[in-house]
């Protein structure tokens, strides 16, 4: 395991005011889904990854809009930052026809293979083999995509993920394992549920470089993903990223939280990422003060329209229920 102790920045202004736009975006939709579902506006369920958005921002701005994501319950943030439209991921949350699935697959369910969004899973670590497939078919076909699995580090203590990471690094297949370390697995603090202090140690067990980075930085994570593609793509095999971040709501919404601690909640909300890249970028000359205000409002009133935009379409028919249990199979050769 080697520990990043240095993050490059990414090269280009736009590059930084993509970051901190994805970051925004990203929040302000968390934000808002959370706030309408306090107000009785809609009757869902979420699982916040507010705190998390600088991972899913440098993610999503390292990799090709053909290349492969496979995420978690908690991937909104994700989703976002890969390209899934507004419109389609909040409908597929609020179970409407605007969804993605047409509001069939609610927030455990988000697919959308046009901007290569494959797999949202509800099952802890079951997104590790899935991502390794989806690598094993890139080489299949002779492209050079690779395939990202977010996952967080509860996971890591599945079958799964090392039966993933095992294969993986066996075939040396284009895969990044991106573990979104917020220190919680749903309600039990890391250190109860693993006797390592660093996740990306596991790489070692299978032969493959391993990473901690800071999850809190969009540039480390941009950069740490953008090196792990190019391995991957020029058939170096796989990388374990452990981003180390923090949560700042509940496990679900309406999570009372008890079993975090308040001082350690308290300063971590201090540090958050978003107001912390702002002042780097305005330091850097990125952006003024005004701009990263107009982006952040720009973030709200996009959110806003797809909210809008998804409340006045209608839920699914009763006739869909029985539709899209099957690939439509015409055309194609037995």
């Amino acid at each position: 395991m080697t520990t990043s102790t240095k993050a490059a920045p990414p090269g280009a202004e736009e590059v930084g005011r993509e970051l901190y736009t994805k970051m925004t975006l990203a929040a302000a939709c968390d934000e808002r889904l959370r706030q309408g579902i306090a107000r009785g506006e809609f009757a869902v369920t979420i699982w916040p990854s507010r705190g998390q958005e600088a991972i899913a921002a440098g993610l999503g701005a390292a990799l090709r809009k053909d290349d492969r994501l496979v995420t978690t319950y908690r991937g909104l943030h994700d989703m976002i930052c890969k390209g899934v439209p507004l419109k389609e991921l909040i409908g597929e949350v609020l179970g409407r026809t605007a969804g993605a699935s047409r509001g069939k697959g609610g927030t455990m369910h988000i697919t959308c293979p046009e901007v290569g969004v494959m797999l949202t899973t509800g099952i802890v670590g079951a997104g590790v083999p899935v991502a390794v497939g989806l690598a094993l078919a890139a080489r299949q076909e002779g492209s050079d995509r690779v395939a990202a699995v977010c996952f967080g580090d509860g996971a890591t203590n599945t079958g799964s993920f090392h039966e993933g990471m095992n294969l993986a690094s066996t075939w040396q297949l284009p895969v990044i394992f991106v573990c979104q370390n917020n220190l919680f697995a749903e309600m039990t603090p890391i250190a109860e549920t693993m006797h390592i202090d660093k996740v990306a140690d596991r790489a070692l067990a299978h032969a493959m470089p391993g990473y901690r980075i800071d999850g809190n930085d969009p540039e480390a994570v941009y950069q740490a993903v953008s090196e792990a593609s190019e391995r991957g793509r020029s058939g170096g095999g796989p990388t374990l990223l452990e981003c180390v971040t923090f949560r700042f709501k509940g496990h679900y919404m309406g999570d009372p939280q008890r079993y975090m601690p308040p001082e350690q909640l308290s300063a971590a909300e201090a540090a958050d990422p978003i107001p912390r890249y702002r002042h780097r970028l305005i330091g850097a000359g990125v952006l003024t003060a005004d701009e990263a205000v107009e982006l952040e409002q720009w973030s709200s009133r996009l959110v806003q329209e797809a909210i809008d935009e998804v409340l006045a379409s209608p839920g699914p028919d009763p006739s869909e229920l029985e539709v899209d249990f099957f690939a439509d199979m015409k055309g194609i050769p037995a």
